[in-house]
This record gives structure tokens, C-alpha cells and sequence, in this order.
């Protein structure tokens, strides 16, 4: 049998640091300024349903205008959200809060449904299909984001 002796004098004691200013950015700024510039039709919105960020594709699907145009108002007043009837008349509160993106913050887990909107005056009504998931920051929703995608009947 071999005896083995482990020195302890020479233990890793973590060293002070200063965090850097990447560690004070929250996970909803972090992911906003990958949102801002994607491919791929996002956004996200803020625990109170405003909007935080929005891809130019997105923007462009919505009818928001300049992607920075939309920046810090209320989804439910910015997107021209209407019911799936035969009048398409304009969704109101409360169902108006049911949108996956806003569904997500209530309720902390993901949520997908579809939605429809007029992306322009003049323009025929779109059906989109959400996928939104909450965005954390420590113990509390901070927001939600989604991806969306026109659905091609």
C-alpha cells in the first residue's frame, strides 16, 4: 500500500477582482441588443408590456416603422391587434393581454399561440404564429421575448 500526503500550503485562494460592466448588464438589456439586431423576426417587452426591443424584420412584419420607432411603447397600443371573426374587428383588453408575448410575463412559462394583425392601413389582415418565453432577472420576470412567423395559408 502507498501512503500519499496532499500539502495544503499551496491551496487556490480566488483572487480579488473588480467585475467587469458586462456583469451589471441584466439578462432583458443583454438580450435586447441581440434582438435589436437579428435576422429572424423577435422582440421583447418589459414586465409592464412595453416594448424593449424589435428586430427590423419584426418591425417590419408588424408595421411598427423604424425598428427605434416603437421602442418603450405598450404592444397592445402599437400592433393593430384584431379577432379572428369574419369583421375583424380590434381585439380589446382582456384578450388583447392574452398574446403569447404578454401571456408569457403573467404566467413565467412559455407560451405560443397565434395572433392576427394589420401590419399597414390598406394591407390584408396577417395571422402570425408566436413563441414566447419569460426573461429572467434573478427571482422576477423582467419581460418576455418572441419570435414570430407569418402563417402562409
Amino acid at each position: 500500500m502507498a501512503h500519499v500526503e496532499l500539502s495544503l500550503s499551496g491551496a487556490f485562494v480566488p483572487q480579488a477582482r473588480t467585475p467587469s460592466e458586462a456583469e451589471f448588464v441584466t439578462g432583458l438589456e443583454r438580450w435586447a441588443s441581440t434582438v435589436a439586431v437579428a435576422d429572424e423576426a423577435c422582440l421583447i417587452v418589459d414586465a409592464g408590456g412595453a416594448i424593449v426591443a424589435v428586430s427590423p424584420s419584426c418591425s417590419e412584419l408588424l408595421g411598427l416603422g423604424k425598428s427605434g420607432d416603437a421602442l418603450g411603447k405598450r404592444l397592445t397600443t402599437t400592433v393593430q391587434l384584431i379577432d379572428f371573426t369574419a369583421g375583424a374587428g380590434r381585439l380589446e383588453d382582456p384578450e388583447a393581454d392574452m398574446i403569447p408575448p404578454l401571456l408569457a410575463v403573467r404566467s413565467e412559462r412559455l407560451a405560443r399561440g397565434v395572433m392576427r394583425v394589420v401590419p399597414d392601413a390598406g394591407k390584408p389582415p396577417l395571422t402570425i404564429d408566436a413563441i414566447s418565453t419569460p426573461l429572467m432577472a434573478g427571482d422576477r420576470v423582467a419581460g418576455s421575448m418572441t419570435f414570430l412567423s407569418p402563417v402562409h395559408y
